[in-house]
């Protein structure tokens, strides 16, 4: 990524990136920008626009004049003037007249542009800015811990430090103000630099942060969204959304910024739908309106004790109305109903389920009847047997295993009371050995 004296190959390139840092394709970092004017050919006489856009940490960006006409690319990391003495380590993320279009944009003069752009990035410049950044998780651990202890409502939620590693500016979020003069005095003393605290909002906090959105992409405030409008439930009621707090917050805890993506094409789509017609008299009795689809510009409505909603259009809606303004009614407005297309189902469509998708567990279901039927046959072929016949029944050959099975039964318990009859003699001491020779002449 520019450094062209360092030796380590490529030792600025960002971890990941296959492309040395000029991709800009949302791989290397956030709110990166495609300069569609880079391969144009530009006039002779044309003179290089000196003022270029230097992204740093997070989501801060800032202009710089490029004072020494150094050749500079998207993506290489410069060292640039701050406004408290010392340099600071940035990427260049736009160069040429685009960055012209982005002052215009941002309503900035030529004027207003003071700082200045050193040199691009040494070795040493990237350790010593490597080695700043490396300590930016435990300073902010410690300092947390430091806001615990003095009892600040507040919330530290990121640092960043400078690239000469001779300031930290720490982002904080709170609901009102907060007194930190004694919580600055003890990090200054513990981590020795410069300290400024920076107030956040929570939107700007999750910018910083990124996450993952519930549509499962990034957060759009931390990849390409920078004007952060105010956002209303109101939003959600043209939209026909639940009003639920946890659906409709994003990762900030504030309403999602998408909520008004999406609120123009609804509010355009409202302008032909009467928000003062609820119920239509015909001689059947009176419909009361139960749904509405802005789109399909389709009313629905419904008799009392009738489950059926009967769908009619606006336009048809509106004439209804009229008449019952003059005292007329139509008969039923089943008659005006539209015909709506059935809805796309399995059963609608002309194809086989050849796939087999109707079952998770339908090889697992094979299997286990395969090994039930395995045993099975496995433990009849123990018990079959050949007679002269041929193979005789499996019935038989259990029945007769079972005849062998009692005889030998009953044989064992006619011996049994015998062998019991001694076993209790020899235990109460009446047992004798005829083959024992008698002693005194006593038995």
């Amino acid at each position: 990524m520019g450094c062209g004296s360092c030796s380590s190959g490529g030792g600025c390139t960002p971890a990941g990136c296959k492309s040395n840092g000029s991709c800009l394709t949302n791989g290397c970092s956030k709110l990166d920008v495609y300069d569609w004017l880079a391969h144009m050919d530009m006039p002779a006489n044309y003179k290089p626009f000196n003022i270029v856009e230097v992204k740093f940490k997070g989501s801060r960006k800032d202009f710089y004049i490029n004072t020494d006409n150094i050749y500079l690319e998207n993506g290489e990391l410069v060292a640039v003037e701050t406004s408290t003495g010392g340099y600071d380590i940035g990427h260049i993320s736009l160069t040429g007249e685009l960055v012209r279009m982005q002052l215009k944009k941002k309503h900035l003069k030529l004027e207003d542009v003071t700082k200045k752009i050193y040199r691009k990035a040494t070795p040493t410049d990237v350790d010593k800015w490597k080695a700043a950044k490396d300590l930016e998780w435990e300073t902010m651990h410690k300092s947390r811990k430091l806001a615990l202890e003095l009892g600040l409502s507040m919330k530290l939620s990121d640092v960043d430090y400078q690239g000469d590693k001779t300031k930290a500016t720490f982002y904080y979020t709170a609901e009102g103000r907060v007194d930190f003069r004694e919580l600055i005095k003890r990090m200054a003393e513990s981590f020795r630099v410069r300290i400024e605290m920076r107030q956040i909002g929570m939107r700007q906090e999750a910018s910083r942060l990124g996450g993952i959105g519930s549509c499962g992409r990034e957060l759009c405030c931390s990849t390409w969204l920078t004007d952060f409008k105010t956002v209303s439930t109101a939003a959600a009621r043209y939209q026909n959304l639940s009003l639920n707090t946890l659906k409709l917050a994003g990762q900030c805890g504030k309403l999602k910024c998408c909520l008004n993506y999406e609120l123009d094409t609804y509010m355009d789509a409202l302008k032909h739908v009467p928000d003062n017609i609820d119920h239509l008299a015909t001689e059947k009795g009176v419909a009361r309106l139960q749904k509405t689809d802005i789109f399909k510009k389709l009313m629905w409505f419904s008799y009392p004790n009738e489950e059926s909603w009967i769908p009619l259009e606006i336009d048809r809606v509106k004439e209804i109305w009229q008449l019952n303004k003059e005292g007329i009614k139509p008969e039923d407005l089943k008659d005006e109903a539209v015909e709506l297309e059935a809805p796309v189902t399995a059963k609608n469509l002309d194809y086989e389920n050849v796939v087999g998708q109707d079952s998770l567990t339908r090889l697992d279901d094979k299997n286990r009847k395969k090994k039930k039927s395995n045993n099975r046959n496995k433990g009849r072929a123990q018990y079959s047997s050949q007679g002269e016949k041929g193979n005789l029944p499996e019935k038989q050959n259990l029945n007769k295993i079972n005849q062998q099975a009692i005889r030998a039964a009953a044989e064992n318990t006619e011996t049994k009371p015998a062998n019991n009859a001694n076993r209790n003699n020899r235990r109460k001491g009446r047992y004798r050995n005829p083959n024992r020779p008698k002693e005194n002449g006593n038995e």
